[in-house]
């Protein structure tokens, strides 16, 4: 007489798969939309820095989690045992791991970054604010340099960064120095084509951060010499967001 096979798993197994996975893809899916959110909240006034800061790290945690019941979900399912929820459990994984690795690269850059947020073209004399003087009265930087330790810092962490040299008289220059300012979406506060300095705020797109940016022009026997200097209004670190600012604005520069 024959046994007859036992089946891997019955309609109670594939329950459990199915309620594992969307427990995997729900939290995935709340804590996605509490990583976006906090920084858009404290960009739209909801909250303060530090609530958002939370609100940023315990959805990282809580991506950890869903990351495990949707492996946990998609596992059983590619041994056998059940056959549902599978595709919940690939999608709830996937999301987990986006809304993990948004705090995960953003952690590594500030970790290779220098506890810096003020950076210059010319360390020895860096460009002074003027105009943007009052739009910084309540903000916790200084708007004075930091000196030789954090132009040590700068040089060690970001040597690329130097003064470019425009092959033109003064005024053109200046009027090329604007354009490439005003193509990279920053406000422009304040122009003097006379003193050659052009003053500007970043607003960062996820926090809304603003950075405050001066240009500088100076001529020199070769042409006009445009030195730049980009500092953030909060924070200890900028992580490197000052240092691409200023590459990005001489790439715009130098192909106007």
């Amino acid at each position: 007489m024959t046994a007859s096979p036992t089946p891997s798993a019955g309609p109670s197994a594939s329950s459990g798969l199915h309620s594992i996975a969307m427990i995997g893809l729900v939290l995935a899916l709340l804590c996605g939309l509490a990583l976006i959110t906090s920084g858009f909240g404290y960009r739209w006034g909801w909250w303060g820095l530090r609530t958002a800061f939370t609100l940023l790290r315990w959805s990282a945690y809580g991506g950890v989690v869903a990351g495990i019941a949707s492996l946990v979900g998609l596992t059983v399912a590619w041994l056998g045992v059940a056959r549902g929820g599978a595709g919940l459990a690939l999608v709830g994984l996937l999301v987990s791991l986006g809304v993990v690795g948004m705090p995960w690269a953003q952690l590594r850059r500030a970790r290779r970054a220098p506890p810096i947020h003020d950076i210059t073209t010319d360390p020895g004399n860096p460009p002074a604010f003027v105009a943007v003087l009052p739009l910084r009265a309540a903000a916790p930087n200084s708007a004075e340099y930091g000196g030789p330790e954090i132009a040590a810092k700068q040089r060690a962490a970001y040597p690329d960064i130097q003064p470019a040299l425009l092959a033109l008289p003064l005024a053109p220059a200046f009027q090329q120095a604007l354009a490439a300012a005003r193509r990279m979406g920053w406000q422009i506060v304040a122009t003097d084509s006379a003193a050659g300095r052009i003053e500007a705020t970043a607003t960062t797109f996820w926090y809304g951060f603003k950075d405050d940016v001066v240009i500088r022009l100076t001529p020199s026997d070769r042409g006009t010499r445009v030195d730049l200097r980009s500092e953030s209004r909060v924070g200890g670190s900028d992580i490197g967001t000052n240092a691409r600012r200023i590459r990005e604005y001489l790439k715009k520069l130098g192909g106007a």
